[in-house]
């Protein structure tokens, strides 16, 4: 118990240390060049706050929630040895329905059109 108190507060002290070290060793003089956003070596045209489209988070979260649900997919074909094959195909016939539903939900409602 005393090594591990040991290590814990040897690391404690050197993180606090080396953290004290680069604040005093680092140079803090940002100028125009450093506080400049870069794009490819070229002087920057506009503003690098131009809001986004709200429809690019829309299919990101898309991509996120159906990318989930495939991935609750993946162990399925290690799932048909188990003692009761059918529960599992249950479960995934519930999911793939799911999908499908959801899918269907976002095309119906105009979600994955990007004109309007």
């Amino acid at each position: 118990m005393n090594m591990i108190m040991f290590m814990i507060a040897l690391s404690l002290i050197l993180s606090i240390a080396l953290t004290t070290l680069n604040f005093c060793l680092a140079q803090t003089t940002p100028d125009q060049e450093k506080l400049s956003p870069y794009e490819c070596g070229f002087d920057p045209l506009g503003s690098a706050r131009l809001p986004f489209s709200i429809r690019f988070f829309l299919v990101a979260i898309l991509f996120l929630l159906f990318d989930l649900e495939i991935a609750l997919l993946l162990p399925l074909p290690w799932a048909t040895q188990l003692q009761n094959p059918m529960t599992t195909l249950t479960w995934t016939s519930v999911i793939i329905l799911l999908l499908t539903l959801g899918l269907v939900y976002e095309w119906t409602q105009g979600g994955l059109e990007w004109a309007e």
